[in-house]
């Protein structure tokens, strides 16, 4: 029912850091509930846990196993600034929906982090400030309008001349945005954090399971399995990631090949306060910092999903990788202990894709990440929980398939 892609090359730094176990089970027989969830990641976790709190029966369902798939490929910079700035989503989709669209992600972070401390997840959650820097894409004058749309609304933005971004951070570029309260933590604690809790409420996970055809009928849907078992539920939520099943539509969906690196610990290195940073820059470049000082720097995106390409890249990546961040800061050690590459989505305008699958009844979908898809992920949660309760989410046309991405 959809393609199954190697979505990650290499060894995540991640596997450094022991996460809870999640148990599955094989399928044997036919299942029913009130909720399917097919894909056990960061999102089919968030929406399990979601939905379980609603008191609605839940199954999950994965094709290799809870956090198997691109889930721990991840950098997890958990950030409220979306791919596109609002200067330029504002030409896409009009002003007024490009600011709430950045206002719902601003809230998302805020979400999420008052989930996990309330559920008690132990993730190592950590409030981290984000510069955006100048690079080949936005420049200085660019940038300091951004940082003014952002102001106008409503988003706290502080915009650095090349001369405080090198006394406050040491950073030789023409300028930057700075922003606050953004959220780093590691993603397999994460999602098995989530998982967790669902599972004390009575989800049950089960793997490996693929879908092959979902069949609809007046109330209810029927998953039939490759193991040859069904699965009957009231809704069924398609949290698949990148793996986009064949019922989704992927018009404005395309798969990219990303790489990352990860060095050995060095907090006394580390730049100040640890911010996260992104360049505007084409390709684009990223890092953050872990709780015991690993720098994890990431990008040099290429724009195909072959794997055998995208692999055979990965030596080339990951020297450049390195350069680049010696270039920026000198004093660190940029050796990776970890070098990985990994399949993602995007989207034309850096927008997720969430909501009832046009035709298909009792059938939602979750699609479309970029750079913000753990905070897309606590949207996703939100929107089709709240959906399923028989609630209205005013945001819900922002993200919803078949919406109009214009000015109009």
């Amino acid at each position: 029912m959809g393609r199954k892609l190697d979505l990650d090359t290499g060894t995540p730094v991640w596997s450094a850091y022991r996460a809870p176990h999640v148990q599955a089970a094989p399928l044997t027989r036919d299942v029913a509930c009130d909720v399917l969830v097919v894909g056990l990641g960061i999102s089919g976790a968030m929406v399990a846990e979601a939905l379980t709190a609603q008191g609605l029966s839940v199954i999950g369902v994965d094709r290799r196993g809870p956090m198997c798939g691109s889930t721990r490929s991840t950098t997890a910079l958990v950030q409220f600034e979306i791919d596109e700035p609002i200067t330029s989503l504002s030409g896409k989709i009009g002003q007024a929906k490009a600011e709430q669209a950045w206002r719902r992600s601003r809230l998302a972070v805020t979400n999420l982090r008052g989930r996990i401390e309330q559920l008690g997840i132990a993730c190592r959650p950590e409030t981290r400030s984000s510069l955006f820097i100048a690079g080949n894409v936005l420049g200085a004058g660019m940038l300091r309008e951004e940082a003014q749309a952002r102001a106008a609304a409503g988003l706290r933005a502080t915009y650095l001349t090349a001369l405080a971004l090198k006394e406050d951070f040491g950073i030789d570029r023409a300028g930057a945005i700075l922003s606050d309260n953004n959220l780093a933590l590691d993603p397999l604690k994460l999602t098995a954090g989530f998982l967790r809790v669902a599972a004390r409420r009575k989800a049950r996970f089960y793997a490996p399971v693929e879908v092959t055809r979902l069949v609809h009928h007046a109330s209810d849907v029927v998953a039939e399995t490759r193991q040859g078992r069904t699965i009957t539920a009231g809704h069924v939520v398609l949290a698949t990631g990148y793996e986009l099943m064949d019922v989704a539509p992927s018009d404005t969906h395309s798969i990219i090949s990303t790489y990352v690196i990860a060095t050995k610990p060095q907090k006394a290195s580390l730049w100040p306060g640890a911010a996260f940073i992104w360049e505007a820059s084409d390709p684009y470049l990223y890092m953050r910092a872990t709780h015991d000082g690993r720098v994890i720097c990431g990008g040099e995106d290429e724009e195909f999903q072959d794997e055998d390409r995208r692999d055979a890249l990965i030596p080339a990546k990951t020297e450049r990788l390195a350069k680049k961040l010696k270039q920026l800061f000198p004093q660190l050690d940029t050796k990776p202990d970890f070098a990985w590459a990994g399949s993602f989505g995007s989207t034309t305008t850096g927008l997720p894709s969430i909501g009832p699958l046009p035709g298909r009844p009792r059938v939602f979908a979750v699609q479309g990440y970029g750079g913000n898809g753990i905070t897309f992920s606590q949207i996703a949660s939100e929107l089709v929980a709240t959906t399923i309760a028989g609630g209205r989410d005013t945001d819900a046309e922002l993200f919803a398939f078949g919406r109009k991405d214009s000015t109009a």
